[in-house]
């Protein structure tokens, strides 16, 4: 399943990646709209995500040349906004037949899934229970450090999400994890899961500012934990909301 994005910016590039990778997407991404525009027939992609914030006179011109060929049914375009997109220019869209509109930073979990959501109305999305990711949010309370197997220097930072399966982590001080390659087994974990501290082993996945990290293995019980906590999250969400319902 190929996904093209056409994105300049890393930042944004990186946080998609972070919840359609696991997906079962192969992503490939350009730079530039018009080299976009002269490959598309040789990528032929299942979908198609272009930010209207790196270019706001040029998305016009991509999603009017794939609708002469590529109907919204067999090839849905997700428009990325920036905060200031005029509704004048969310009509357009409309009219141009984009599939939906999303914020480009991705801010809370509620914009994710609406990612996602508006791709699995059109693509078979391989969504399994293993890879949803959850955001952290102030309310998850999760935290995560370990030790550089190396080295023994302990590695705190940011949870930037969490699934069944892994952890996206961006260090505090990256230097500390730059001499670890893809594929180091890392013992020495903590991560926090509400009240819970889990011992999880860990293999490094990939690299980067923001590193990802698979869970390998759990003490007894730990995973189900783990897992009994992350079912629980959209109840906790709506806690955190103050709705009256809960």
């Amino acid at each position: 399943m190929k996904l093209l994005l056409v994105l300049a910016s890393d930042d944004t590039f990186n946080n998609i990646s972070l919840f359609l990778a696991p997906l079962g997407f192969e992503l490939i991404r350009y730079r530039q709209v018009l080299k976009a525009m002269d490959n598309i027939g040789e990528i032929d992609p299942d979908g198609i995500i272009i930010s209207a914030k790196d270019f706001p006179r040029h998305w016009k011109t991509m999603l009017q040349f794939v609708r002469s060929e590529r109907p919204k049914t067999e090839c849905p375009v997700i428009l990325l906004k920036g905060g200031n997109f005029p509704e004048e220019e969310a009509n357009k869209a409309v009219h141009l037949e984009v599939n939906g509109i999303v914020l480009e930073s991705l801010k809370d979990s509620a914009e994710a899934d609406q990612l996602q959501n508006i791709l699995a109305r059109y693509v078979s999305v391989e969504d399994k229970r293993k890879n949803r990711r959850y955001r952290a949010e102030s309310w998850t309370r999760f935290g995560f450090m370990f030790s550089n197997p190396l080295n023994e220097k302990i590695i705190t930072g940011a949870v930037k999400t969490v699934s069944f399966e892994g952890i996206a982590f961006e260090p505090d001080h990256p230097v500390l994890a730059a001499d670890l390659k893809t594929g180091a087994e890392i013992p020495g974990c903590s991560l926090r899961a509400g009240d819970a501290i889990l011992s999880p082993f860990c293999t490094l996945r990939r690299t980067g500012k923001i590193l990802s990290l698979e869970f390998t293995s759990f003490p007894d019980g730990e995973k189900e934990t783990l897992e009994n906590y992350l079912e629980n999250l959209p109840l906790q969400e709506l806690r955190a909301a103050g709705d009256p319902r809960i």
